[in-house]
């Protein structure tokens, strides 16, 4: 009876969720729905918190292609200072109040905004990534680092109102899921990136299929896929299976450590990740936004298939 009971009381939640209303795919804010109110609402401040400043950086490469080197200081002197605002506990700090409280409350781990930080100076100092090595290295802050936000959230155990800190490495569970996420994330995002001059695809695996900044942007533009992008695009994604597979191994370890309704939140943004991977077209498609990209009626759905997966598995 239990069982049943779960899977009404995840169809209510999933019943509440607006998706029309959920813009640029923040699936980790989707997952999160299925958690208690006060760990979605840690979970939604600290995204807000990290959204910010990735905006700000690449807003302005949006505008104007580059971070001019008269520019970097400034950008750089901003990024510290956020950090300082993160790290600052003084809860008397009319506009640290809630962050501070957050950190506090749930334990949550200063080097991963310090991860953050690091990734978004890389942002201001290059245009680009000119190894393959220096994007996953860029990964550690700018996607782990967030997903670990995420799987420490998840991970909590609840004590007399209190928290105590997961039971097992949440960087090292969080990467892989992170990895392939961020990998598709890139391929989904690819048209929409170029348009706002900014290009996630290494310099050495696009020199290694012949590939130019301009080819990518003609790409984009509408030009014939070549059979240089697709053979790139099918090293990425040879590379993005095998964190997935690696993913399918840490939700195994971890999965007794959390909660159902934490497990399911994994489940979830997996699944909304597998989608878009699912659709990637290697060998015909154009890669655009709108191929890539499910509208918020196929998201809806795939969560509602995870959710019946999900408590069919938990009988």
């Amino acid at each position: 009876m239990k069982r049943n009971l779960d899977r009404e009381q995840f169809i209510e939640i999933f019943n509440s969720i607006d998706f029309s209303k959920i813009l640029d795919h923040p699936n980790i804010l989707i997952a999160a729905h299925f958690w208690d109110e006060e760990r979605y609402n840690a979970a939604r401040v600290c995204y807000k918190l990290m959204r910010a400043v990735d905006d700000m950086i690449d807003n302005h490469k949006a505008n104007k292609r580059l971070i001019a080197g008269s520019e970097r200081e400034e950008f750089k002197r901003k990024v510290d200072n956020w950090l300082a605002m993160v790290m600052d506990t003084n809860e008397s700090i009319p506009d640290q109040v809630e962050i501070a409280r957050i950190i506090k409350r749930f334990r949550i781990p200063f080097r991963l905004f310090e991860d953050f930080a690091g990734s978004m100076i890389f942002d201001i100092n290059h245009n680009g990534f000119p190894t393959l090595d220096s994007f996953f290295e860029y990964s550690n802050g700018a996607s782990v680092a967030p997903a670990s936000i995420f799987v420490h959230l998840s991970g909590l155990t609840a004590n007399n109102g209190t928290y105590s800190e997961p039971e097992f490495d949440v960087r090292e569970a969080a990467y892989p899921c992170a990895l392939f996420s961020y990998l598709v994330h890139i391929i989904r995002d690819f048209q929409k990136d170029q348009f706002n001059n900014l290009n996630y695809f290494a310099g050495d695996i696009s020199l290694k299929y012949g590939l130019t900044g301009k080819d990518l942007r003609n790409i984009a533009l509408g030009s014939p896929v070549s059979s240089g992008f697709r053979n790139m695009i099918a090293e990425y994604c040879a590379i993005a299976d095998e964190y997935r597979v690696k993913t399918l191994d840490v939700k195994k370890k971890i999965g007794h450590h959390l909660e159902p309704r934490y497990r399911l939140s994994l489940e979830i943004i997996f699944d909304l990740y597998l989608m878009v991977f699912e659709r990637i077209n290697i060998g015909k498609g154009n890669f655009t936004t709108y191929e890539l990209n499910p509208s918020p009626e196929e998201t809806a759905e795939r969560v509602r298939e995870t959710i019946l997966r999900f408590t069919s598995a938990e009988k």
